[in-house]
C-alpha cells in the first residue's frame, strides 16, 4: 500500500470516528420527536449557519459547478452573488423568522407539515411530501455521484464499491440520531470545508503565478476555447456568454437563477429554520454563513475556471480535454495533479464532508416526507405509530432509491441535475412559501392551485420544451416525434422562469376569488 494512500487511510478513520461519536450524541440527545425532526429547536446560531452552508454546498457544488466553471468559464461568479444575497441574505433576515414563528405556533416539524397546516391541508402536506420523496432521490444521487467519483479518482476504488461504502456511513448516523446529529455533524464539515477551500484558493494562485499572472493567463487562453462552445456563444473562460446564446440561457437561467432562487424553497433548508430558539440566532447567522457561501462556491468556480491556465502550461490542453468531455471530472483531475499529496489528503476529507452534509440531510428530509407528511399525516390521517419510527423507515426507502440514480445517471449529470432539482423546488413551493409567511390572504385553494400549477408546468416545460431536458429524456420524441414540441429561443429557457411565475400568478388568483382564512385560524399561525 502506498504511504500516502495508508495516511488517507488513517485520516479518514478518525475523521469518520469523530462523526460517528456526534452521530452517538445527538442520539443520546433526542428524547422526543421534536429532537429527532427539528433538533429541539434549541440549535447555536453558529451551529444554524455551518450546518445551513454545509448542506446547501455539496460536492454538486465543488465538483459539479466548479467543473462546469472549467468548461463555462468565470460567469458563473454571479450565482456567487446570487447565494449570498438571495440564498443568505433574504433567507436569514425575511424567511428565516417568519419561517421559525410560524412554524412554532403550528408545532410543525417539517417543511411540507407547515405549508399544510397554515394552510388547513393534508393534500397540501401529502403532495408536498410526495413530491419531495420522489424528486429529492434525483438530487441524492447526484451528490453521492460527485463524491464516488473524486474517490475513484484518488484512490482507485471502483465507483460502484465507493457509491455503497459511502451511503452506508452516512445512512448509519443520520437514522438513528436525527436532525440533532446531522446539524452537529454538518457543523464539523461546514468548519472543514471552509479551510480545505482556503487553502485550495491559496494554492492555485501560487502555481499560476498570483492573482493577476493567473486571470491575465486565462483570458489568453481564449482562442482555445471548443469551436463547438465558440458556436454555442462561448467568448472566453473570463468573458460572459455572447448574449441570447445556447451557452448564455444554460448559464443565466438554468443555473445562476435556478440555483440562486431555488435555494429558497429548498426543504431540507427551509427546515433548519425552526431549529433555533429566537430570531436574533438569524441576525448573528447571517455573518456566518455569508463568509462560508462566498469561499465554498467562489473557490470552486474560481479554481474550476484557472484549472484551464495550468492544464494548458503543463500538458498543453484545456481542462475539458484533460477531463475526456466530462466537467465532473474536471476537478478531481486537477486536484490529482496539481496540488500535493497532503492537501489531496485534506480535500478528500473537504469532499467527504460536503457530501456527508449534504447526503445526511438530503436523506433526513426525504424520510420526514415520505415516511411522516405522505405516509403518516395524509393517507392514514396521523393514525399511525410514532413519527420518528415511520421517518426512519422512509429513510431507508428512499436511500435505496438514490443510490439507483447514483448508478444510472449519466456523466456531466451534477450541475445540470442540480438545477433541475432547484428549479422544481422553486416552481412548486416558492410562491405558496412565500404567501404562507408573508400574505394572509392567502388560502387552502390558492396554495393548493399555486402547488399544481408551479410542479405540472415545471415538469411540462422540462419534459416537452427545454432542449438541453427534453432531447436526453427523449419523451417528447416518443410522443410528438419532434424533440421539443416548440422550436427557437424558448427552448433555451430554464422551466423556472415559465412554472414560477405561472404559479405565482395561479395563487394569488384563486387566492382573491375565493374565501379568506378565518380570523382565529391566522391568529394561530401569526400570533395577535
Amino acid at each position: 500500500m502506498p504511504v500516502n494512500t495508508a495516511i488517507l487511510g488513517i485520516v479518514v478513520l478518525i475523521y469518520l470516528m469523530v462523526i460517528f461519536y456526534l452521530g452517538w450524541l445527538g442520539y443520546k440527545r433526542t428524547c422526543k420527536d421534536d429532537d429527532y425532526m427539528v433538533a429541539g429547536r434549541k440549535i447555536h446560531p453558529f451551529i444554524l449557519a455551518l450546518s445551513y452552508g454545509a448542506t446547501f454546498i455539496s460536492t454538486a457544488a465543488i465538483i459539479g459547478f466548479g467543473g462546469a466553471a472549467g468548461s463555462l468559464g468565470m460567469g458563473l461568479l454571479w450565482l456567487v452573488f446570487m447565494n449570498i444575497f438571495v440564498g443568505i441574505f433574504i433567507a436569514f433576515a425575511l424567511f428565516g423568522p417568519k419561517t421559525r414563528r410560524i412554524g412554532l405556533n403550528l408545532n410543525a416539524v417539517t417543511f411540507p407539515e407547515l405549508l399544510g397546516k397554515r394552510f388547513e391541508s393534508r393534500f397540501i402536506q401529502g403532495f408536498s411530501g410526495a413530491l419531495i420523496g420522489v424528486f429529492m432521490p434525483l438530487y441524492a444521487g447526484i451528490v453521492l455521484i460527485g463524491a464516488a467519483r473524486f474517490i475513484e479518482t484518488a484512490l482507485g476504488v471502483h465507483y460502484d464499491i465507493a457509491v455503497l461504502i459511502f451511503t452506508i456511513i452516512v445512512a448509519a448516523y443520520v437514522i438513528t440520531g436525527g436532525l440533532i446529529a446531522v446539524m452537529y455533524t454538518d457543523a464539523l464539515q461546514g468548519f472543514l470545508m471552509f479551510i480545505g477551500m482556503g487553502i485550495l484558493l491559496v494554492f492555485t494562485y501560487r502555481i499560476l503565478g498570483g492573482i493577476s499572472q493567473a486571470h491575465q493567463s486565462l483570458t489568453e487562453l481564449g482562442h482555445l476555447v471548443p469551436q463547438a462552445l465558440v458556436q454555442g456563444g462561448h467568448q472566453g473562460w473570463t468573458m460572459m456568454p455572447e448574449l441570447g446564446s445556447p451557452i448564455w440561457w444554460t448559464m443565466v437561467s438554468t443555473l445562476i437563477l435556478g440555483v440562486g432562487i431555488g435555494v429558497l424553497a429548498q426543504p431540507q433548508l427551509a427546515v433548519r429554520f425552526m431549529t433555533v430558539e429566537s430570531d436574533k440566532s438569524f441576525n448573528r447567522a447571517i455573518f456566518v454563513g455569508g463568509p462560508f457561501i462566498l469561499m465554498m462556491t467562489g473557490v470552486a468556480f474560481i479554481v474550476g475556471s484557472l484549472s484551464n491556465v495550468y492544464f494548458f502550461e503543463n500538458f498543453g490542453q484545456i481542462a475539458l480535454e484533460i477531463a475526456g468531455g466530462n466537467t465532473d471530472l474536471i476537478i478531481p483531475a486537477y486536484i490529482n495533479n496539481a496540488m500535493p499529496d497532503a492537501f489531496v489528503i485534506l480535500f478528500m476529507l473537504v469532499l467527504l464532508a460536503a457530501s456527508m452534509s449534504t447526503l445526511s440531510s438530503q436523506y433526513h428530509t426525504m424520510g420526514t416526507s415520505i415516511g411522516h407528511d405522505f405516509y403518516r399525516s395524509y393517507l392514514l390521517n396521523g393514525k399511525a405509530g410514532r413519527t420518528v419510527n415511520i421517518t426512519r423507515l422512509g429513510i431507508a426507502v428512499t436511500i435505496l432509491i438514490s443510490v439507483v440514480f447514483a448508478y444510472i445517471l449519466p456523466i456531466s449529470i451534477i450541475a445540470r441535475a442540480t438545477a433541475i432539482f432547484f428549479g422544481l423546488c422553486a416552481a412548486a413551493f416558492l410562491p405558496i412559501y412565500a404567501g404562507a409567511l408573508f400574505w394572509k390572504r392567502m388560502t387552502r385553494e390558492g396554495a393548493i392551485a399555486g402547488l399544481i400549477v408551479g410542479t405540472v408546468s415545471s415538469l411540462f416545460w422540462l419534459t416537452f420544451v427545454h432542449a438541453a431536458n427534453a432531447v436526453p429524456l427523449g419523451i417528447s420524441e416518443f410522443i410528438f416525434s419532434t424533440e421539443t414540441i416548440i422550436t427557437g429561443t424558448w427552448t433555451l429557457v430554464d422551466p423556472i422562469l415559465i412554472a414560477t411565475p405561472l404559479a405565482a400568478i395561479a395563487a394569488v388568483v384563486v387566492s382573491l376569488a375565493t374565501e379568506p382564512p378565518s380570523d382565529e385560524h391566522l391568529e394561530w399561525c401569526y400570533g395577535k
